[in-house]
């Protein structure tokens, strides 16, 4: 049976605010923004994504697929209806990085874990900002408020699709948790482009309420 709710639900994943820090091979490898932001990765670690994530975060991200059938599989085809782009998990374009810039972005959450709550939500359109230290493969992205901040790190893994890693960053804390130190902070998704001037961010099993999560981004006006 479907399930549906339109209440707006935070990101955790995928959070009222996040911070994707790039993270690169030499000395520009974290670019950090927002008040007192640092890094939940250790700079000077190896760049490639897969030596970086936790066991537990290399499996969700190899199941991608997985949840995104799953996820659809119990959303009512009239949800999506309106998107089909958004919600075709083949549909990954070339450029998967987003420029820098002013962007709005919204969240659905997709399937419901264990089978309790609804099975699809939508957020309102939030404000987001991506900024970048000038490399190519670093960027970072911003929800400009909420009491839930996810903060980590852009890996550019092939032409049509990049891979963050985070944390969660929750309330008034200061600075986010390590990565890797807490299962249930802990974040893994994919980055890519699905249309001229649109991105998405693709959260297989989040820890928490969905299957799969995605973040629609499109520049601000």
């Amino acid at each position: 049976m479907h399930t549906r709710s339109t209440t707006k639900r935070t990101w955790l994943a995928t959070g009222a605010c996040l911070i994707l820090a790039g993270y690169g091979s030499s000395a520009s490898s974290a670019a950090l923004i927002g008040s007192g932001a640092m890094s939940p990765l250790d700079t000077d670690r190896d760049s490639d994504w897969r030596r970086v994530a936790t066991v537990a975060d290399r499996a969700r991200l190899r199941g991608w697929r997985g949840a995104w059938m799953a996820a659809l599989a119990q959303v009512d085809a009239k949800d999506l209806a309106a998107e089909p782009i958004l919600f075709d998990p083949d549909h990954a374009l070339a450029d998967a990085l987003p420029p820098a810039g002013s962007y709005q972005c919204r969240t659905f959450k997709l399937g419901a874990r264990g089978g309790i709550g609804p099975t699809y939500s939508a957020s309102a359109w939030f404000a987001c900002r991506i900024d970048s230290n000038g490399d190519t493969d670093v960027v970072s992205l911003v929800k400009v408020d909420g009491s839930q901040r996810p903060v980590g790190t852009v890996f550019v893994d092939t032409a049509s699709r990049a891979i963050f890693l985070g944390t969660m960053e929750l309330g008034d804390e200061k600075r986010p948790m390590r990565y890797g130190r807490d299962a249930n902070r802990d974040m893994a998704g994919l980055i890519e482009r699905i249309g001229t001037r649109r991105w998405r961010v693709v959260l297989p099993y989040p820890r928490f309420e969905s299957v799969l999560d995605v973040v629609e981004l499109i520049p601000a006006p």
